[in-house]
């Protein structure tokens, strides 16, 4: 669980790659805490840390900022 854990933290932007399955949170989900799952297209955050999560854009054209990154169980 140690290792996973942190390579799942979205709020380090070297855990985050394009073609990444990811929960973010959007804008207008900040209150809620609601998660939107999606895959990463883009990452719109240039600095290597973010507090409250480096923010992306997903395939769908939704634009939030990581939460968790979803890692293949091999």
């Amino acid at each position: 669980m140690g290792m996973n854990s942190e390579k799942s933290d979205g709020s380090i932007r070297s855990n985050i790659t394009v073609g990444a399955e990811v929960e973010v949170v959007q804008k207008h989900h900040q209150r809620s805490g609601e998660l939107t799952t999606g895959i990463v297209k883009g990452i719109l955050t240039k600095s290597p840390k973010h507090t409250h999560g480096i923010k992306v854009i997903l395939e769908t054209n939704q634009v939030g900022r990581v939460k968790r990154v979803i890692l293949d169980e091999d």
